[in-house]
């Protein structure tokens, strides 16, 4: 297939302002600002997103404009606009047309100015954008309350408040043949991986899509080879502090325009399980909280099956466990009445969602009383089934991170679906499949259960006590880091 040659400008004004009137489709989209302007002796055309544009300084460029002479740009008329603009806004030329259409749609404006060869571009960005604000998955009781959003310049902005690192490296890219979306490469030169950021680029510059139509979670798809297994591949984040954190142990983040999450590379299964809260209390309340929520992931995953499966077949355990068993006869069968409750959680999950705010109360109450008790009241569920079911449900949210989360549901529901078809057997097949999943999974290279598996005595350690900060001299070591020492030596 021949190479399609790419469009230059050229010394022919009216051509020029052809081309891009033609590209931008001026006579057409009403957001575009097309205005023809004769400022010192010279014929000049200005383009912009009216959206993106920053009225102030576009008014304070055309005043200063205004006021040249006559003859002020008879000679490198270029040069001599760069004079009186460059106090005012970032400026750069350029002459092919396919970037110049690009940075006039990514918020820059453009003068095409007659006998020019090239464009003049001003960064007269403006974009709409919200207020930092806490993120909502990822609140903590104290500490900062500023969270991404969905502007990219604002998000790099956070970090580098947080990391003044001269080798904190913001690398941009683009990707999509239609969308054109800025995509960030953040990592600290000094500390992450060469290797690992080799091959992260080499994948992103291979992605060859017409735009991110789910913006980071389009990328993990084609970074990350993907297996049958739904245990979640990447961490994504809100927090800008989270995301400096794991800046500094050598991990890489990609932003993403449009997004108000970062994605972290690479991460094992247990950075899915840690929050912020716990290293913003004191370290033996940090431990706690940790055990909590390991305890509470736990819960969300076995609790109802195991109960199921000593449900189901009494003689599994001691007399003492009879307690475990339903004691009133119902027309349902055990196995049906979890199923439908499992439909109703995930039902409720996805209709919090989607519910306003000020309704999301009464979706609870119509939930928790007129269906759970009705039901019950009915005969369609028994009072254990409702309750192993919503303490399962409630361990769930314990859960930092929500694909984590959605997984466990999945892997509990496999298990009510093996004990319901082949009781203990089933059970112990498809727990030690899981595990295998786990065990074979690699997130670029990174073994997901380190340092599990591999075994690592000191990052494990680490894993399950709460270390004071003084305590943890070295980075972790599955990410390879240039720099392996987090504090310098004591003296």
């Amino acid at each position: 297939m021949r190479k399609r040659t790419k469009k230059q400008l050229g010394d022919d004004y009216e051509h020029n302002v052809s081309l891009v009137q033609k590209e931008l489709r001026a006579d057409k989209n009403f957001d575009i600002i097309e205005q023809e302007y004769h400022f010192g002796g010279k014929k000049m055309s200005f383009y912009a997103v009216d959206a993106f544009t920053n009225d102030f300084v576009v008014t304070q460029i055309m005043e200063t404009l205004s006021a040249l002479d006559e003859n002020a740009l008879a000679k490198d008329p270029l040069t001599r606009l760069e004079e009186r603009v460059t106090p005012i806004a970032e400026l750069e030329r350029e002459h092919e047309l396919d970037e110049v259409i690009t940075q006039i749609l990514s918020g820059q404006a453009a003068f095409i100015v007659e006998e020019c060869s090239e464009a003049l571009l001003m960064d007269v960005r403006e974009y709409p954008v919200r207020e930092p604000q806490e993120p909502d998955m990822e609140r903590v009781a104290r500490g900062a309350k500023d969270g991404f959003v969905e502007t990219l310049i604002f998000n790099s902005g956070l970090i580098r408040r947080r990391l003044r690192d001269p080798s904190l490296v913001m690398e941009s890219m683009r990707i999509g043949r239609r969308s054109k979306t800025d995509v960030v490469i953040s990592y600290i030169e000094t500390v992450a991986d060469p290797e690992l950021m080799r091959r992260l680029k080499k994948k992103i510059n291979a992605i060859d899509i017409d735009g991110l139509p789910m913006a980071e979670k389009t990328i993990e798809e084609f970074l990350i080879k993907k297996n049958l297994a739904p245990f979640p591949q990447v961490r994504y984040t809100e927090r800008p502090d989270t995301a400096a954190v794991h800046l500094m142990e050598g991990h890489v983040l990609i932003l993403v325009d449009g997004s108000n999450v970062a994605m972290i590379v690479p991460t094992t299964y247990f950075h899915h399980l840690q929050h912020a809260e716990e290293y913003r209390q004191e370290p033996f309340v940090g431990f706690f909280l940790r055990w909590v929520r390991f305890l509470a992931v736990f819960v969300s995953i076995f609790l109802l099956p195991i109960w199921f499966l000593f449900a189901d077949n009494e003689m599994l355990g001691p007399d003492a466990w009879g307690f475990l068993g339903i004691e009133e006869d119902f027309n349902t069968p055990i196995f049906s009445q979890i199923l439908i409750a499992e439909f109703g959680l995930q039902v409720l999950r996805m209709a919090a969602i989607h519910t306003p705010d000020a309704l999301a109360t009464a979706l609870g109450l119509v939930a928790a009383i007129l269906i759970g008790e009705i039901g019950v009241e009915v005969g369609i569920f028994s009072n254990e089934v409702v309750m192993y079911a919503a303490v399962s449900a409630m361990a769930g949210y314990s859960t930092p991170s929500y694909e984590l989360g959605l997984c466990n549901a999945l892997i509990r529901i496999a298990l009510v679906f093996a004990v319901g078809f082949f009781s203990l057997y089933g059970f112990l097949i498809v727990g030690l499949l899981i595990f295998l999943a786990l065990a074979k999974t690699k997130i670029l290279n990174t073994p997901y259960l380190w340092p599990f598996l591999p075994f690592n005595a000191k990052a494990l350690l680490d894993l399950l006590i709460r270390m004071p900060q003084p305590y943890k001299n070295f980075r972790p070591t599955f990410v390879h880091p240039l720099d392996q020492k987090r504090q310098a030596k004591k003296r």
